[in-house]
């Protein structure tokens, strides 16, 4: 019975573990340990290894003149830009005024700028577009850098009567769905031509017509509009610099 019993206890759950055949250089290499070239410090001395011979080149500096050109491209990308505009948008990014002009330069002698060409596909645009009058284009145009010489010659090509077919064609469509007394509606349509630049005399001239013809009310009271009168006063205005 004592040896069955410790038989049994040399072969249950407190048994002692089976020795490892191989001694314990054998058990350190199963966990990855430094005999084995696959573990971690194995791959360790590998990664070292590498890098170790493999030194980081220092970035080279960008050359001003290209940074300079890609700037620009990035901004003709979105519509056609004046000289001014590029130079601004190239100061901004810290582009020297030495390197900016000459990129500049190279660009309008291939045609990529062309503030003439852009005075004059703006004012169509903008005129057939939004309605805007020669006084509202002459402007904007001035924002973008647009020297007056060039501004005058592109705006020359919209004339009072082109100007004026506009007026009207705005304020009928504005009159379509206008409310209010004709007097109230005659002064907000005159102030809608007013604040796309339009003259007080196109403006008074074409409201007063389109009101004549809405019905007998707005027709009554457009008879004592003196869109003459009124023409005489802006000139006074801008004359006097009022």
């Amino acid at each position: 019975m004592a040896g069955r019993r410790g038989a049994r206890t040399g072969r249950g759950w407190d048994a002692a573990p089976p020795a490892r055949t191989g001694g314990s250089g054998t058990g350190r290499s199963r966990r990855g340990g430094s005999g084995v070239p696959g573990g971690p410090t194995g791959q360790r001395s590998e990664v070292a290894g590498r890098s170790g011979g493999e030194t980081a080149q220092p970035a080279k500096p960008r050359d001003e003149a290209e940074l300079a050109r890609e700037i620009c491209l990035r901004q003709l990308a979105g519509r056609p830009r004046t000289r001014a505009e590029l130079a601004t948008a190239l100061a901004r990014k810290g582009i020297s005024a030495e390197t900016a002009s000459q990129v500049l330069d190279r660009y309008d002698e291939v045609g990529m700028i062309d503030d003439a060409a852009f005075a004059r596909a703006w004012v169509t645009s903008r005129h057939q577009g939004r309605g805007l009058a020669r006084r509202a284009l002459a402007n904007e145009l001035r924002q973008r850098g647009v020297d007056a010489e060039t501004a005058t010659e592109a705006l020359g090509e919209l004339d009072e009567t082109a100007e004026a077919e506009t007026a009207r064609l705005l304020v009928d469509r504005k009159l379509r769905t206008a409310t209010g007394t004709p007097d109230a509606v005659f002064r907000r349509l005159v102030g809608m031509l007013a604040r796309k630049g339009y003259p007080a005399g196109v403006a008074v001239r074409a409201v007063k017509e389109a009101l004549a013809e809405r019905d007998a009310e707005a027709a009554e009271f457009a008879e004592y509009v003196d869109a003459d009168a009124l023409a005489d006063a802006e000139t006074e205005f801008d004359r006097d610099g009022l």
